[in-house]
């Protein structure tokens, strides 16, 4: 998991880098080593983008990315990692607003690289043996989710426009290998963190969708 600054729209500083933490990282090592051969450390870590053993993170996290403020060292760092064989999972943010400022700063580490759409049918959704995706899922938070079986309602509307699809985006080096994997309008991280607040929402967030993706996002990561 990745520590960065943010500011909200007030300009006050937040510590949105660690929402979900750390139970969203040990219920997903909890599954990983359920339902697949990898050893996981469960406690996972917490690092920055200027640490000098970054390298040896195959995998990094950025949730909530909306007001996200990466430091120029911040954008080298991430730039070399990235082309060197890391793997970035960006989740949490909503609406074109939160949009707006993730590409802003993801543009600064690659102003020439496109961010493209991810089909429903590239391998990250069925890297995993038994977690094959039928559709791009769309996991709101715990209360918008068990909400839900009201109103319908899976996006978050307090985000403003742009909110009501999930998008899947990624960013590929030159061998076409996804290096950045952007999840937009869709909480990954609370269908993680909590799966035993609502039967209702295990059942329909965590366990048929979270919990699969993120084991085949990760899946990916680790043998490419």
């Amino acid at each position: 998991r990745v520590e960065y600054l943010s500011f909200d729209d007030y300009g006050r500083f937040g510590e949105k880098w660690s929402i979900d933490h750390p139970d969203a990282e040990w219920n997903l090592a909890f599954r990983l080593t359920e339902m697949t051969s990898m050893k996981v450390d469960p406690k996972g870590r917490i690092v920055r983008l200027t640490e000098r053993d970054l390298m040896g993170s195959p995998f990094i996290y950025i949730i909530e990315p909306g007001g996200m403020q990466l430091r120029e060292s911040e954008v080298l760092a991430l730039r070399t990692y990235l082309l060197n064989g890391g793997f970035l999972m960006v989740d949490d943010f909503w609406g074109d607003h939160q949009w707006n400022n993730f590409e802003r700063e993801i543009k600064r580490v690659f102003p020439n690289r496109p961010i493209q759409d991810v089909p429903i049918t590239h391998e990250i959704f069925n890297a995993a043996i038994q977690m094959k995706l039928q559709e791009a899922p769309q996991i709101p938070n715990v209360q918008q989710g068990v909400e839900s079986q009201w109103t319908g309602v899976t996006w978050e509307p307090r985000n403003g426009p742009g909110a009501e699809e999930p998008h899947y985006r990624a960013i590929l080096d030159d061998r076409e290998r996804i290096m950045v994997f952007i999840c937009h309008n869709t909480d990954l991280g609370d269908g993680w963190e909590r799966e035993g607040e609502s039967e209702y929402y295990f059942r329909e967030f965590s366990e048929k969708k979270a919990f699969p993706l993120g084991i085949n996002i990760l899946f990916y990561a680790m043998t490419h």
